[in-house]
């Protein structure tokens, strides 16, 4: 009798065959296994067939967001480390108030600016916080991070991180926008700075006569010629006997309209044995000057004391010895009396807008005045 019997296209084991039952269950699970084997080749060979597996793709877990709500990790830096008020990375100093909301040093100095021509505590724009040089302070870890940030030559197109887009626009930027070397004598030429070399080989000023380049020499000496007289009319002041300068500190004031106005005044000072006083004002009192972009301030000088003749004097202000504020000298004269004891209202020689808002956003200005009394 065979141990192996054939029952409806099946194989089956003998009743008496213990380990033919054994090899017949190992087979069958070789089986069930080798079928196994060949799904996963199969679904394997299926991955195969698609795209490769981006190196750089988040794990499969993580849900990938489309690429236009994500973008590229420098886009989302600039959100995050722009200022809240222009919306732009800041060039220099980075501010945050007391909440951590970034500001740049221009918008910041401007706020500051505002509040004082408002009579307003200045406030962020994020939270309302109050804010103020001693309530701030530079946040210095985003300015590192700012630096390094990339960003694109006006010039050549490229990328370069921030800190050193600076020296590579001046300097290193082959497309940077330069002039001729003959320009002191009449070239108008500009261009990029990789042509340079053939245009100066080619330039035709070099060439030109002395009658042709005596217009422009004349236009040249007299630029020269202002720039030198402010310094002989300064160095020939410095020569009089009697001089005085002193540090004066403008202080904010309101005036009693019903709509106030901000005006600045020094407390009295003595130079040259006479009590004088500093007036300042915004924008020539202008209603409201917080709405302008342009701001200018302007002084007047007022002498206190009665005096017997009258005092001719020229006088000039500076900027203090601890501020930053640029401010060009320029030199006033007025004859003062008794029914003439104040000066008209002078432009105060800053640069720019720029310049008057640091002023006025400090808490007091200290500037430096030089009086010299004319001799008779």
């Amino acid at each position: 009798m065979s141990s192996l019997e054939e029952r409806d296209g099946g194989v089956v084991a003998a009743p008496g065959s213990s380990s033919a039952g054994m090899g017949v269950g190992a087979v069958g699970a070789a089986v069930e296994a080798v079928a196994g084997v060949a799904a996963m080749q199969e679904e394997v060979g299926i991955r195969r067939e698609g795209p490769e597996p981006d190196p750089d793709e988040p794990p499969k877990k993580r849900a990938r967001l489309p690429e236009g709500e994500s973008g590229k990790l420098e886009e989302r830096l600039y959100s995050v480390l722009c200022c809240t008020v222009c919306l732009d990375l800041p060039k220099a100093s980075v501010y945050q108030c007391t909440n951590g909301h970034l500001m740049c040093a221009g918008c910041f100095i401007h706020l500051l600016a505002d509040s004082r021509l408002k009579e307003e505590q200045a406030t962020c724009p994020n939270c309302r916080c109050e804010i103020s040089k001693n309530l701030c302070c530079r946040n210095l870890a985003v300015e590192k991070a700012v630096s390094e940030l990339p960003t694109e030559c006006t010039f050549c197109l490229k990328q370069f991180p921030r800190s050193s887009l600076e020296r590579h626009q001046k300097e290193e930027c082959q497309d940077r926008v330069t002039q001729c070397k003959y320009k002191r004598i009449g070239c108008p030429w500009q261009g990029p700075f990789h042509e340079l070399p053939a245009h100066e080989s080619e330039c035709s000023h070099p060439t030109k006569t002395g009658t042709e380049l005596m217009g422009i020499l004349g236009e040249m000496d007299q630029s020269h010629r202002r720039d030198m007289q402010l310094y002989n009319s300064i160095f020939s002041l410095l020569c009089y006997e009697k001089i005085g300068f002193t540090e004066v500190q403008f202080r904010p004031y309101r005036t009693d309209d019903f709509i106030t106005r901000l005006y600045y005044e020094t407390p009295r000072f003595t130079v040259l044995n006479q009590t004088w006083v500093l007036k300042a004002r915004v924008n020539d009192s202008e209603r409201n000057p917080n709405l302008s972009c342009k701001r200018t301030l302007s002084f007047q000088l007022i002498l206190k004391s009665k005096v017997n003749s009258a005092l001719e004097c020229s006088f000039l202000l500076l900027k203090g010895p601890y501020d930053d504020v640029r401010i060009k000298p320029v030199i006033h004269h007025h004859s003062f009396c008794n029914d003439a004891n104040e000066t008209d209202y002078v432009p105060l020689p800053i640069s720019d807008s720029v310049e008057c808002n640091k002023l006025l956003a400090a808490k007091n200005i200290n500037l430096r005045l030089f009086i010299f009394q004319v001799q008779k």
